[in-house]
């Protein structure tokens, strides 16, 4: 991987309004023409990831829609860092049980493809998404039958080149700078952010044979976490040398803000919010990024979904087709720098041209969700402290 993955993101102010009983919300509703919409027609959109992706769709993606299809309104919560992503996922259930309403008709979050296993999601196909007729094959697959993938990104090592002149090349030498180099690397706590979560699971990968790792991104198999136990112990034996003998920051974007600073020389970040920072010159020129091997940090697809209890079915796919229109792909390559889901064929020139190495299918995968919400869990309980 290269970095031709970097994608880039924009913070956005996240409003106070609970959404799930625990979800942080804010709400984008501009109207059409002055035209009020009718209920079939206002859409919930329930994020569970950062701001970078709140900001993507409030102020891009819903105006554009909204302008395209008058009499139509989104709203927009946000489930900041998908704490709450158990309780969302078991509010989906029992909704989907009950036949009840959820408070959401979109989804964009984690848990996608956790919800598209348990059948609570819309399954989607061509018929109902044209749109994903141009969309790799593999790529739907992996999100499962109610998955819409939308766009990419990846964790890659940001480094400043005012005191870094060579970056490592692979984990080991990663592992060994950090180590020579105590207080100048750190990663946000695994719980708050994918960026930190990315590190710790390839350190963890290290250990895991390849045949265990396999199943543990499609699965939960809760004893194969046996083989965690020597990646816990080397990431405990990094808290002397990481920033101020063991400051871990809450959040991606803590740890740009630490680097920026010129804080720290070193650390894994999102594509997206790094290439953001350079653009809007929130990080230094001198910092630049790259992707470590023998593995590499992990990264892949976004997914929506639908949930099947929505009586909304009709808007809300109406809006996922229109994610997937080259007009949206090319707003959330040019504002996020983020890979784009439909065929490059389909993309303005200049755009093309930014991708046209590029290849979803070398990102390495993740851990299932609840084998990622176990390893965040251990972490808590294994590493922080001396």
């Amino acid at each position: 991987m290269t970095n031709r993955f970097l994608a880039a993101a924009a913070v956005a102010v996240v409003a106070a309004t609970a959404v799930t009983g625990c979800a942080q919300s804010s709400t984008a509703t501009a109207q059409n023409n002055g035209a009020s919409a009718s209920p079939d027609k206002t859409i919930t959109v329930f994020i569970s990831g950062d701001t970078n992706v709140q900001n993507l769709w409030e102020k891009s993606l819903v105006p554009a829609f909204q302008k395209a299809n008058p009499g139509y309104n989104v709203k927009v919560t946000l489930d900041l860092h998908g704490e709450h992503d158990s309780q969302t996922l078991a509010k989906l259930t029992s909704a989907t049980e009950q036949n009840k309403e959820p408070d959401f008709d979109l989804v964009d979050g984690g848990f996608v493809s956790k919800a598209s296993a348990a059948n609570l999601l819309t399954s989607v196909s061509s018929q109902t998404i044209p749109a994903l007729n141009d969309v790799p094959q593999d790529v739907i697959k992996a999100g499962g039958t109610g998955g819409i993938p939308y766009r990419g990104s990846a964790v890659l090592l940001a480094y400043d080149t005012k005191t870094v002149a060579t970056p490592p090349k692979t984990l080991d030498d990663l592992l060994a700078w950090i180590k020579a180099n105590p207080g100048k690397f750190t990663y946000n706590s695994p719980k708050s952010g994918g960026s930190g979560g990315a590190f710790v699971a390839t350190v963890l990968d290290k250990f895991v044979p390849a045949d265990a790792r396999a199943k543990m991104t499609v699965g939960y198999e809760k004893d194969l976490e046996k083989y965690w136990d020597q990646g816990f112990a080397t990431l405990k034996d990094l808290n002397s040398s990481v920033f101020q003998g063991g400051v871990y920051p809450n959040g991606n974007q803590q740890t740009l803000d630490l680097l920026a600073k010129g804080q720290i020389s070193m650390a894994p970040v999102w594509s997206d919010q790094f290439i953001t920072g350079l653009t809007n010159g929130q990080i230094p020129s001198t910092v630049k990024a790259t992707q470590i091997s023998n593995p590499s940090f992990t990264g892949g697809a976004a997914y929506l979904g639908i949930p099947k209890s929505s009586p909304r079915q009709e808007a809300a796919l109406k809006l996922a087709n229109f994610v997937l229109s080259p007009d949206a792909q090319t707003m959330i390559i040019k504002e996020m720098s983020g890979f784009p889901a439909i065929s490059l064929d389909k993309l303005p020139g200049d755009v093309k041209d930014k991708f046209k190495d590029a290849d979803t299918n070398n990102l390495r995968k993740g851990y299932f969700d609840q084998m990622g919400k176990d390893l965040n869990n251990l972490w808590d309980q294994k590493v922080p402290g001396q």
